[in-house]
């Protein structure tokens, strides 16, 4: 493709992708579409010959966005906001056009500096001290991955440097929330701990981390002769948006020489607002912490920032240096392949810098605030439904409402079964989009707020759709 022929389709992308999000209140938020509908439409076979643009336009529209659930649907309030605004997305597309890759701070020199200023431009957003150096990874489950490697040289005397695994020394533990996200434990185990080596530790009333628990559980690891290695702490929880208590568990830590890492992979956004910052009161004790910019802050997926105390210990777990990357200038720069997993990176930074400059942090702020009180609106909606059956069963701190409709005497599987049942009838419908988790043993819906364009008039549309479909389940049900 030429320059000027991707003159001409980029224009004609751009104007697709604007009509898009113009009439997305329009769409049904979640996709009809049943397995294997695409597969069933799309050659088995690679084109032999060059394809008109024209076609490849008609079937985007024909075959691909039906087959999309609409992430960006003002009523999408299912898992997460992942919101791409327009402008991050512009960066997105600079980037990919520029085609730039940094393996090292030659290779691309202003992807390296780009990134080490919008990321101190974060930190200075989240309230975070000078002591904090930032990088971008793909997604927090990286993120985690990163930080266990790094607790386990750290606390191991560095092994990969040696026997690595095969060294024989006292085995090492890692703690986390019983409410901790499934990467936790998925990074734990690609981290060598073993699963004997986890310990999900209960939660409190407000499905937080019991400092107490943890004490105890690494008191049991101490006499056993274990290391403490590692702890992960979660600032809102996947299922409910629960808030561990970092100072607490941030003294235990230090104490015990465990490497403390907070997961703020959702709630970190919130810290851009100096009212939420209580929520990880205490993180200046953490040795590293995730922020998902591309969630609630609004830059599109993947910008994940990664936050350490350590940045030496960081390089050196990660670092390498064939004799191919070398320059004459390493010593003076930062070469981000030695701050995390891959060797290469893509220009990341300039989606979160056309984000951070085009909406600066007053606009970032205004739309967080908004939706904490879209979310509080919904809240006193459902309270004054208590006797209808409606029930909230988690705390609000955040832009996520946890419910659960509980008609009269239905209760255990069978209050399951409703529950489940009311809100595939709201996805199915097409009016919203939920998702539904377990929390306390028993199965409940996340309303999860925080669209780019949802507005009061979207949360009392979402809220009608749900009692309607719980009504349609008692009905279907009775």
């Amino acid at each position: 493709m030429t320059p000027d022929e991707f003159r001409r389709r980029g224009h004609e992308l751009i104007e697709r992708i604007a009509a898009y999000r113009e009439g997305l209140g329009a769409r049904s938020v979640r996709s009809a579409a049943t397995p294997g509908a695409l597969r069933a439409r799309v050659p088995a076979s690679p084109p032999a010959a060059p394809e008109d643009f024209g076609a490849i336009w008609r079937d985007l529209d024909e075959l691909i966005v039906p087959g999309l659930t609409h992430w960006q649907h003002p009523r999408f309030c299912g898992y997460f906001p992942a919101n791409a605004e327009l402008s991050s997305v512009l960066g997105d597309l600079a980037s990919s056009g520029f085609g730039v890759i940094g393996l090292s701070w030659q290779s691309s020199p202003a992807l390296t500096e780009l990134e080490e200023v919008v990321t101190g431009w974060l930190r200075q957003m989240l309230g975070l001290s000078a002591g904090w150096s930032g990088v971008i990874q793909d997604t927090a489950s990286t993120c985690t991955l990163v930080a266990l490697l790094c607790a386990r040289e750290r606390a191991g005397g560095f092994p990969a440097e040696g026997p690595g695994s095969q060294g024989g020394t006292a085995p090492l533990v890692v703690y986390h929330s019983e409410q901790a996200h499934s990467s936790v434990i998925k990074a734990a185990l690609l981290a060598g701990f073993g699963r004997d080596h986890l310990r999900a530790i209960p939660v409190d009333a407000a499905h937080a981390l019991r400092p107490d628990a943890l004490a105890a559980e690494i008191a049991r690891d101490r006499a056993a002769g274990r290391i403490p290695c590692a702890v992960v702490a979660t600032t809102g929880t996947t299922a409910s948006t629960a808030l561990d208590p970092i100072a607490e568990i941030a003294s235990i830590c230090a104490r015990e020489g465990a490497w403390l890492h907070v997961d703020a992979a959702l709630a970190g956004a919130a810290m851009i607002l100096p009212e939420c910052r209580w929520m990880w009161r205490g993180v200046e004790g953490a040795d590293s912490v995730v922020v998902n910019a591309h969630k609630w802050l609004g830059a599109v997926f993947d910008c994940s920032v990664y936050f350490v105390r350590d940045p030496a210990l960081l390089v050196r777990v990660m670092s390498t240096s064939p004799s191919y990357l070398r320059t004459a200038v390493d010593g003076e720069v930062r070469n981000l392949r030695d701050w995390g997993i891959p060797l290469g990176r893509r220009f990341r930074a300039l989606k979160l810098w056309f984000l951070l400059r085009e909406q600066g942090v007053e606009g970032l702020q205004r739309r967080l605030r908004r939706d904490l009180a879209l979310a509080q609106e919904l809240v006193a909606a459902v309270s004054a439904a208590h006797a209808a059956g409606w029930r909230l069963v988690a705390p609000v701190p955040l832009q996520t409402v946890c419910v659960r409709h509980e008609p009269a005497e239905v209760a255990g599987e069978a209050l399951d079964a409703h529950t489940l049942a009311w809100v595939e009838r709201v996805n199915a419908s097409g009016a919203a989009y939920l998702t539904p988790a377990v929390l306390g043993g028993r199965w409940m819906v996340r309303v999860s707020l925080g669209a780019l364009d949802t507005g009061p008039e979207d949360v009392r549309a979402v809220w009608a759709a749900m009692r309607a479909a719980a009504e349609g389940a008692v009905a279907a049900a009775g």
